[in-house]
């Protein structure tokens, strides 16, 4: 009985030692994500941006770049947290959960892209010919002109493939698998004119082949023209599943790697040895992130992996975690911040009201006035991002606040 009672109590405490510490810096780095996308995304004027606020034109990185890929990355992570509790095993009941959510996501996706179409359809003032209820009407069944894909429908179909992956998969074969993705995809890019930005480009070809123009994003060309091309594609999504599995990876190392020290030096070397590769190929494949490239998923899963190291060395090692407390309101619901922003900035666009000057959208009221208030365009659209950043922090840390969990 008492040797019972010693296994017992032996066998508590390992469950105790081994259960894997929370790490803040996660939750941070999850939040500045959802932060970064909401304020780049909503800009006062997007003729009026800094350059790092912008996304490269075709070719090449800059810091707006890094957004979208490090919430995929920081996914994946929380992946491995996740289904490490069922011990990545499949069945019928995670099967029926993962579709559900797939499901609701991509659909909270096409929501976000009727709720645009609604609202700046109706509240479209300037078509005064037409009452109110005729724009609602005109706008409310848009089937014809929906976007199919975006971001949400993106994180969607990686977070349903990566997901189906990592519990059908030998977890040692895992890294065979994101090489096998990146390097077929990069085959199908050369063969079908991939990293060209024309109508003849195999993403472009895809997407209409399937959607049809009328449901696909229209991309600028240099000489301002437009083209049927998605940055959200169906084909470049493919590689997504990699950016997830790495993550996965990633966070297979942090749980398995008991000391806080041991994550910084795991996660910067195979940080650097991502970034390096990635710097190496892109002399023939071109870091691109409307392509999703293998050098752009390479080069942004190492820098992701060495800025989450760096957190983990401010935050959870020399615990200087009073400025996190704004991220965390983002980080905690990352998905509801992310959509609320979406939301917000559909109305603030397409809410218009007359005044002595003409037309103008709340959103153009607030960026005119900081323009007379600063005398400079680019800082005034700036500022209108700083604003809105802020206006969906407060809802965020209300629910931060009262510890209000909202999981999509």
């Amino acid at each position: 009985m008492t040797l019972l009672l010693i296994l017992q109590i032996s066998k508590y405490s390992t469950m105790i030692k081994e259960k894997p510490v929370r790490l803040l810096s996660l939750d941070v780095l999850r939040g500045i994500t959802i932060a970064g996308m909401i304020m780049v995304n909503n800009p006062g004027s997007w003729s009026k941006i800094y350059t790092p606020l912008g996304h490269a034109s075709w070719d090449g990185l800059t810091p707006t770049d890094l957004i979208f890929p490090f919430f995929m990355f920081i996914m994946g992570v929380s992946m491995f947290m996740s289904l490490q509790k069922s011990n990545f095993k499949f069945s019928s009941d995670f099967f029926k959960k993962l579709l559900k959510r797939s499901v609701i996501i991509f659909a909270i996706g096409l929501a976000i892209g009727w709720f645009s179409i609604l609202c700046y359809g109706t509240f479209d003032i300037g078509k005064s010919e037409l009452t109110i209820f005729e724009r609602f009407k005109n706008s409310v069944f848009p089937y014809d002109r929906i976007r199919i894909l975006g971001v949400m429908q993106r994180l969607s179909l990686s977070y349903f493939f990566s997901s189906l992956i990592v519990v059908l998969v030998n977890h040692k074969y895992l890294w065979r698998v994101v090489i096998g993705i990146l390097t077929a995809y990069t085959l199908i890019l050369f063969a079908g004119n991939g990293l060209v930005l024309s109508p003849d480009n195999i993403i472009a070809v895809v997407d209409k082949a399937l959607f049809g123009e009328a449901h696909m994003y229209k991309e600028f060309l240099p000489d301002g023209s437009r083209i049927a091309f998605d940055p959200e594609g169906l084909l470049s999504t493919i590689p997504c599943i990699s950016h997830v599995l790495i993550g996965f990876l990633m966070g297979k190392v942090l749980v398995n790697t008991k000391d806080l020290n041991e994550k910084v030096q795991q996660l910067l070397l195979y940080g650097t040895i991502m970034a390096f590769v990635a710097l190496l190929l892109s002399y023939g494949v071109p870091i691109n992130k409307k392509v999703w490239s293998s050098t752009f998923v390479l080069s942004t899963c190492g820098f992701a992996s060495q800025f989450l190291a760096i957190l983990i060395w401010i935050i959870d090692i020399n615990k200087k975690s009073g400025w996190t407390g704004f991220f965390n309101s983002f980080g905690v619901n990352p998905l509801f911040m992310y959509v609320l922003g979406g939301f917000l900035s559909i109305l603030f666009g397409s809410i218009r009201f007359r005044t002595e000057d003409g037309i103008i959208s709340i959103k153009g009221f607030i960026y005119s006035n900081l323009q007379n208030l600063v005398g400079d365009d680019y800082m005034a659209s700036l500022l209108f991002s700083l604003f809105f950043i802020a206006l969906n922090a407060v809802f965020g840390y209300i629910l931060y606040r009262k510890r209000i969990y909202i999981k999509i």
